[in-house]
């Protein structure tokens, strides 16, 4: 091995290191535009951007281009969704489509108490779901749940839990509810409808895909409690028109605000939807503990020690036909018969004649 070999082998290899400023760690000179800043132009400016995007992409360029505009400009960014476009959301036509479902519906409910007619069944089941007002609380509140989904499938997603289960308990009401009686749920059946309504509003309190999944098993619980009140009533699942009625008016309080309210989704409706679920869990912790709370009994007043026989009501009705009395006193009867004569016996003697007069 030659000499010339043997040194360039014994020196020690020289790693290019590049620093932030662009020079390098082997002692090369740093290039002139990036080691000491200078004043830019908006030409210089353009250029710079144009070369961060080719090394960073796309996402950099977009970056560089708006924190540029915000220093030339003077004013904070903006994020996304925080101001809602009303003139936008008015303006679209899905808007007023769903502004129309719900305004449908209330002129309806107004009409119906305010001109008087005959109610059909199909009315009389959509005023029994208005009836139910927990639970009328708990609809609206996964109305609003529905509204803050973050795609279309979501949405779908908590309306179909809800009709589906509904739908469901209302066809096999009979067989369903008979194995509800033999587990132990049935002697708790009691508490399903403030435990729909307290779970309604905690699903309003969660973020994010947690959220989902709490608002869809609200809805599951929601459904099956208003199912119960529908199959125990009166009239309940043995007439059609009934029982479509309630469906549709079920229905209707969660989709229709939900439809109007999902104009206006993002970071928009968290503060409200946290107050109207606090809301929602004061009110069902409210029915829970009004349950507990011992109902008081209608039961008859105490006699009257100062009345005679201890204030004792004693009524006697002659059998003579005369007027009864109450504790000996006789009874004023307003258009009573007159008492009739006693009927004469056969062997009784004739009453005797009037002498006549002279």
């Amino acid at each position: 091995m030659s000499k010339r070999r043997q040194s360039q082998k014994s020196r020690p290899k020289a790693k290019a290191r590049a620093r932030v400023d662009g020079s390098a760690a082997n002692g090369q000179r740093a290039r002139p535009e990036m080691s000491s800043p200078s004043p830019k132009g908006p030409a210089e400016t353009k250029v710079k951007t144009r070369t961060t995007g080719r090394a960073g992409g796309k996402s950099t360029a977009t970056a560089a281009v708006a924190l540029a505009g915000s220093a030339s400009s003077g004013a904070p960014p903006v994020s996304a969704g925080n101001r809602p476009d009303f003139a936008a959301i008015f303006a679209s036509p899905s808007f007023r489509r769903s502004l129309g479902l719900l305004a449908a519906g209330l002129i309806g409910l107004l009409l119906s108490q305010a001109i008087p007619h005959d109610y059909g069944f199909l009315e009389l089941g959509a005023l029994f779901t208005l009836s139910v007002y927990d639970l009328v609380l708990a609809m609206l509140g996964l109305a609003l749940g529905a509204a803050m989904a973050e795609t279309r499938r979501d949405f779908a997603a908590v309306v179909g839990v809800f009709l589906g289960v509904l739908l469901l308990m209302l066809t096999l009401f009979d067989p369903i509810f008979g194995l509800i009686l033999a587990s132990p749920l049935g002697e708790v059946l009691y508490l399903i409808a403030p435990t729909a309504v307290i779970s309604t509003g905690a699903a309003l309190w969660l973020t994010g895909r947690w959220r989902q999944g709490a608002v869809m098993l609200a809805a599951a619980v929601v459904a099956f409690s208003f199912a119960l009140f529908v199959g125990l009533d009166d009239l309940g699942v043995g007439l059609i028109d009934f029982a479509f009625g309630t469906v549709l008016s079920a229905l209707w309080l969660v989709l229709a605000p939900a439809l109007m309210l999902r104009h206006f989704r993002g970071s928009w409706l968290k503060i409200p939807a946290r107050i109207v679920g606090s809301w929602l869990i004061v009110i069902g912790v409210i029915v829970l503990v009004s349950l507990y709370v011992p109902m008081p009994l209608k039961a008859p007043p105490l006699p009257d020690p100062s009345q005679p026989d201890s204030g004792a009501i004693e009524l006697q009705v002659p059998g003579d036909g005369s007027a009864p009395t109450l504790n000996g006193a006789p009874l004023d009867l307003d258009g009573a018969a007159e008492p009739q004569a006693p009927a004469t016996r056969p062997d009784a003697a004739p009453p005797p004649a009037m002498p006549a007069k002279p």
